[in-house]
């Protein structure tokens, strides 16, 4: 179930949770689970350590009316849960596509949230794009299962840089139609 809450990003409703889009509030949480070099080193974006205000000029962006990516936080508070448990995000691209990205706090892994945050923002397809596309670090075998589990085909090999590791990173890229 999708519920329009501002332009352009709905809160989008799962069995377990919510994506909806972030707040203020979310800052603290945000630089706690990010802040996690485990978490950092699955992402080509997030430093480790994180520097002080990181988190807030995050928030700031993804606030923005001019932002080029939607974010959503997983929001469990309906159902008596936390209220932010990861970030899962949709970067616009050219032609009608979109990159999407993802990360579940450490104290959430291995619970299914982060497949079912995936499988419901494909379904709502919320930027109404016609592809979206995702990458992930080899050695993280996790989120390539879900992105697979969700319906995205293997496209191929790459490499990204990755801010927390400083180093480039062998990636696997995936694609999935929406049409």
């Amino acid at each position: 179930m999708t519920v329009q809450t501002r332009p352009g990003q709905p809160v989008i409703r799962t069995a377990r949770f919510d994506l909806r889009p972030l707040r203020g509030s979310d800052v603290g949480l945000i630089a706690h689970y990010s802040g996690d070099f485990r978490v950092a080193s699955m992402t080509r974006s997030i430093p480790h350590p994180l520097p002080p205000g990181a988190a807030e000029a995050f928030v700031g962006r993804a606030l923005s009316d001019d932002r080029v990516e939607d974010v959503w936080a997983m929001d469990a508070t309906r159902h008596g849960g936390p209220e932010l448990m990861g970030l899962i995000a949709l970067e616009r691209m050219d032609r009608d596509q979109s990159e999407l990205g993802y990360w579940v706090g450490p104290a959430f892994w291995n619970t299914g949230f982060a497949q079912e945050a995936v499988r419901a923002l494909v379904m709502a397809n919320p930027l109404g794009q016609t592809a979206m596309f995702a990458s992930v670090f080899q050695d993280n075998a996790a989120s390539a299962r879900v992105l697979t589990q969700c319906g995205f085909a293997y496209l191929g090999d790459a490499e990204a840089y990755s801010v927390a590791r400083g180093a480039k990173v062998d990636t696997w890229t995936y694609t999935r139609k929406l049409d």
